[in-house]
């Protein structure tokens, strides 16, 4: 536990929150009675990718920060690998529901990835919910704009796991030391293993079974289909892409920044798929600040 100068709380402990019928693993860092912002994580991603420093550093920022485990990751509810009982548009739900759980009108949204998907279709769908919107190496969540393809290094990187054997699910150091490798994928320049590897070991400590993780939220249907395109995204919105980003090329922010009405583009040099990792703070962690002051 560490404490602001302002003598607040920064670090808070899990707690389990009853969201849309099941239960979502939560972490809260800084005050309740700063404005909030919602970390929505990637696919497959518990929030543990989300590095307390990070979280701690935008809370010493007088923000009180939420990360929480999606649907069948890290502590939350879980259903049988490749059963999921749930829809996207459910996903999505539960950024409202969480809100509602925390006793919050409104929050800003920052999403990762798939989460900056989610982020996107929250603020078209729940827009009184929304304060501001941060988009973190993701794309358009809708039709109708024309994208960069996935970078050559990636795509073989995704041939190449389709067919490897996976891991005994209960050998924790070979579950780390994939989730590290695929990790080293998405970020080819400027890999930092030691700090990847603590962050990987804490995803399978905290996970009782990784199956569902790896395998659900593909599996999971897309529900009630959203009409909408990113001309609809009301709330300001700040676009962060990496430019080494192998997934989803620096094109993809761009599109992103010019289609949203109210958008600003910041570019991290060498970043790839992740979340702005300790060398980008000085820039990106002010740039978060005053985009939801």
């Amino acid at each position: 536990m560490t404490r602001s100068g302002r003598g607040d709380l920064l670090v808070a402990m899990e707690q389990m929150l009853a969201v849309n019928g099941i239960e979502l693993c939560t972490e809260t860092f800084g005050s309740p009675t700063d404005p909030p912002i919602l970390l929505i994580g990637g696919k497959c991603a518990s929030m543990d990718y989300w590095e307390d420093d990070f979280c701690a550093a935008l809370a010493a920022g007088e923000r009180y920060v939420i990360r929480y485990d999606h649907r069948d990751t890290g502590r939350s509810t879980t259903w049988p690998a490749g059963k999921p009982g749930y829809t996207w548009r459910d996903m999505v739900a539960d950024v409202p529901g969480l809100l509602d759980a925390l006793g919050l009108d409104r929050a800003h949204l920052f999403g990762i990835s798939m989460g900056g998907a989610i982020a996107q279709c929250a603020a078209v769908l729940y827009p009184e919910r929304v304060a501001t919107v941060v988009l973190d190496q993701t794309t358009s969540a809708f039709e109708g704009v024309e994208l960069p393809p996935i970078g050559e290094a990636m795509a073989d990187f995704f041939a190449a796991a389709a067919d490897r054997p996976m891991p005994d699910m209960d050998d924790h150091d070979a579950l780390v030391s994939m989730l590290v490798e695929d990790q080293r994928a998405f970020i080819p320049r400027r890999f930092d293993e030691q700090r990847m590897r603590a962050v990987c070991e804490k995803v399978v400590k905290r996970t009782p079974d990784m199956r569902p993780t790896f395998e659900n939220h593909d599996a999971a249907p897309e529900g009630e289909r959203i009409e909408a395109s990113l001309a609809d995204i009301a709330a300001p919105t700040l676009v962060i892409h990496g430019t080494a980003d192998p997934l989803m090329p620096v094109g993809h922010g761009e599109v992103l920044a010019r289609e949203i009405p109210d958008s600003t583009l910041l570019t991290l040099e060498d970043v790839g798929h992740e979340p702005p990792p300790p060398y980008t703070w000085d820039t990106a962690i002010p740039a978060i600040l005053a985009h939801t002051a």
